[in-house]
């Protein structure tokens, strides 16, 4: 029993913790920050002012992951970031693949509270900076409202992910806030007073078939009048959560101080959009349902951008300048909102695509004026116009495992996050994302540490592409292009059996991409009209073209519904088709054809279809299509680019296996095996369902053995793209072997990459 005396006042209970590097905001930024850093060695503060991570991908606003990929809907193959972003939306897909949001909450907190260098701070808010330099920040105090505690964070380095920029603002980091005129950063995107200088926040709902009527009567609050809403005839019974993205509001507000104003128009909005659903009477199939959820948070899309030593522009994206210090990237259209949101009678959101993915430098993420001070998620240093790309949560999680990164050779080097962009660093910084799985456009991992380099390499067998068996047949209602990696010298020529209705021709044309790594098939190489007669025909397909570069060339068969076109079962590491679809979800109309004034490309888009559509086209060839050798597993990419960037096995080997083997023995005590989870597939987090928890290509069965046979590692049941091997004890030995398992009778084993470490190379402890 506590009982205690009146007093004049009393503190709050107070604690004080100190830690290498402090992040402030718990989204997917500052999480896979967070985890980064820790699995670096640093001590880290990870403080997030709600109960759950994930900010607008969590459980209270539940908006799904997204990044470069874009939904496929765009032409960026392979695009999905790497790295623990990866790591943790392979894992929601094996044990969430329906797209739960409470689920999700439970992985990012699995992944946080596994890390034993993270002091993890729920419901606690930073509302103070302290200072020991006009520069630098020497502490934070914030307070946590559940267990009345004032928490004051000590750290030699700190990161602001908080959306809003709490800390960057209390610090007096320089920073914008709305659209910078075209004049600014010679923008032609820069948007007019009319459209509106900052993007909304949403505010979803969720629905439920409960199996018998429901009546609905709306808070007084709802809203009744809702012609108000220009687009109120787009509502239904089937849409909810963030497919309803375009319920927003607040462009016109300030989207920081404005937040609950906003929230309760946005509240207004919801339920009268169900009042007009549940009892207008033009929706009988909603008799049944009844709101099961709705938003107590809106999703925040825009605020404060603050200022790094170099801020990316509309430029930097559509033209896809490269920059010395590249360290993540981005892919999401240019996407901006009208500042009305849904009281605006033009189209919710104006997106524009760029040819390819592009980079963002390392200078885009710390302050110019804070010393100790880096930038993480939708507060780094970017134009208005730019932010309408980098702002998803996918660039933003990737940026924070790039800060992270950058902490850790600031914390072993005693630097500042400014020093770190100094070219020797900046390798060292380059090579240290690669190694965990980071992937930037352009840059090759070159790592003299790793011993696979030193091996000579041998597989039991590497694929040879001869012919794609016939397993069924597609009728050619929308123009395809099947994707082939080709070397330097006389292009394959190809066969395949069509099956025309009727007496026909079928246009057929080799394509590439203008632009190396980038994937718009905008240049024709060669066409064939082929004349068809009706039933099976055996067509050749020969171009007498030659190639001067590694590259991927577009097979591609025009639009011809009299024609139907054969398709295989079997899928493998880097090769796929390519539709030339719609995808509005996205503003993929097929073709984007921008006003010139605007400054973006025109160009076609060619995306795959979600499986279990999706086939390869049933083609035989002229002479094997190689690309798959084992030398690809140490060529510095674990992703397909030019070409798959990866050992396969030929289908036919039963024991498939690739063999590192030295000249004397080595000592080796890390092995990282990197793996294929399909990278061109978004993974979307949350609402939509998936076909698989297991991506088809990926190795989930394998064996490390060492030159006398001996087993000294063992793996079952893998879905994870990386897989770092820390062995018991260091061994010494000339050859190691590693074992796999085909994926299924219709995808051949692949690797990507593996990596060798010795237990005295200096830092190996970093990749443990």
């Amino acid at each position: 029993m506590i009982r205690e005396g009146g007093t004049m006042s009393r503190t709050l209970n107070q604690t004080t913790i100190f830690s290498d590097l402090v992040i402030v905001g718990g989204g997917m930024a500052g999480t896979c920050c967070a985890i980064s850093a820790a699995r670096e060695g640093l001590k880290v503060t990870l403080v997030q002012d709600r109960p759950v991570l994930g900010g607008n991908a969590s459980s209270e606003v539940r908006l799904w992951v997204l990044g470069a990929t874009s939904h496929m809907g765009n032409n960026n193959r392979w695009a999905r970031e790497g790295g623990v972003i990866d790591e943790i939306l392979v894992e929601n897909m094996y044990r969430n693949r329906e797209g739960n949001a409470v689920i999700f909450d439970t992985i990012l907190l699995d992944k946080v509270v596994a890390e034993a260098n993270i002091t993890l701070l729920l419901n606690t808010s930073v509302y103070q900076v302290e200072k020991n330099a006009e520069d630098n920040i020497a502490s934070l105090i914030a307070f946590c409202s559940q267990n009345s505690t004032e928490y004051r964070l000590h750290a030699p380095l700190f990161c602001d992910a908080s959306g809003d920029g709490i800390i960057a603002f209390l610090s007096g980091a320089p920073f914008h806030m709305g659209a910078e005129k075209e004049q600014e950063w010679d923008e032609k995107f820069a948007p007019s007073k009319e459209y509106g200088e900052l993007l909304g926040h949403s505010l979803y709902f969720y629905t439920k078939d409960t199996g018998k009527p429901v009546r609905y009567v709306p808070p007084c609050y709802a809203m009744r009048d809702i012609a108000k809403i220009p687009r109120y005839r787009q509502f239904n019974t089937h849409e909810h959560g963030c497919k309803l993205w375009w319920i927003e509001y607040g462009g016109r507000l300030d989207t920081v101080h404005e937040t609950e104003s906003i929230k309760w128009q946005l509240w207004k909005v919801v339920y009268g959009v169900w009042d007009y659903i549940k009892n207008s009477g033009n929706f009988p199939d909603a008799e049944n349902l009844t709101l099961e959820w709705v938003g107590t948070i809106p999703g925040k899309r825009e605020s404060r951008r603050f200022l790094g030593d170099y801020v990316l522009t509309q430029q930097d994206i559509v033209q896809q300048h490269q920059h010395e210090d590249a360290v993540a990237y981005g892919g999401w259209s240019v996407d901006l909102h009208p500042a009305d949101g849904v009281f605006s009678d033009k189209p919710g959101c104006n997106q524009w695509h760029s040819k390819g993915i592009y980079q963002i430098p390392y200078r885009c993420y710390y302050s110019n004026a804070i010393q100790n001070l880096f930038l993480a998620g939708r507060i780094i240093s970017v134009s208005h116009v730019a932010f309408g790309s980098t702002r998803v949560m996918g660039t933003s999680a990737y940026g924070g495992q790039a800060v992270a990164m950058a902490a850790s050779l600031c914390h072993t080097n005693k630097l500042k996050p400014r020093a770190v962009g100094e070219p020797f660093f900046m390798k060292k910084l380059q090579r240290k994302l690669m190694e965990s799985g980071h992937h930037i456009p352009g840059i090759v991992l070159d790592d003299s540490r790793d011993l696979a380099r030193q091996a000579v390499i041998n597989a039991s067998s590497e694929l040879q592409l001869t012919h794609l068996p016939v397993e069924l047949n597609e009728v050619l209602d929308t123009s395809v292009a099947q994707m082939i990696p080709v070397g330097s010298g006389p292009m394959p020529s190809f066969f395949m059996d069509v099956i025309a209705e009727c007496s026909t021709v079928l246009k057929v044309e080799l394509r590439v991409c203008s632009r190396m790594h980038s994937y718009s098939p905008d240049v024709t190489l060669g066409s064939l009209e082929i004349p068809l007669q009706k039933g099976v025909n055996n067509v050749p397909l020969n171009f007498n073209l030659i190639s001067k570069v590694h590259r991927y060339i577009y097979l591609t068969f025009l639009k011809n519904p009299s024609v139907m076109l054969p398709y295989t079962a079997q899928r493998m590491t880097g090769i796929l088709t390519v539709y030339h679809h719609v995808n509005p979800a996205v503003s993929n109309f097929g073709t984007q054809t921008p006003p010139k004034e605007l400054g973006f490309d025109a160009f076609e888009f060619w995306t795959p279809k979600r499986r279990p559509k999706g086939h390869n086209l049933a083609l035989k060839f002229n002479t094997p299509l190689g690309g798959f050798e084992a030398r690809n597993i140490c060529n510095g990419l674990a992703r397909p680019t030019i070409q798959p960037n990866a050992w396969a096995a030929s289908l036919a080997d039963k024991s498939p296996s690739i063999t590192l083997e030295w000249d004397a023995p080595k000592e080796i005590q890390l092995i990282v095996l990197k793996f294929d989870t399909d990278f061109d597939h978004p993974m979307e987090t949350v609402l939509m369902g998936h076909p698989e928890d297991v991506m088809p290509f990926c190795v989930q069965h394998y064996i490390i053995r060492d030159e006398n046979g001996k087993v000294i590692y063992a793996k079952r049941d893998n879905y994870q793209t990386i897989n770092k091997i820390k062995l018991a004890s260091t061994i010494k030995t000339k050859k190691i072997t590693i074992e796999v398992s085909h994926p299924s009778q219709h995808v051949p084993a692949a690797i990507f990459e593996i990596l060798c470490y010795g237990p005295c190379e200096k830092n190996v402890a970093e990749h443990i």
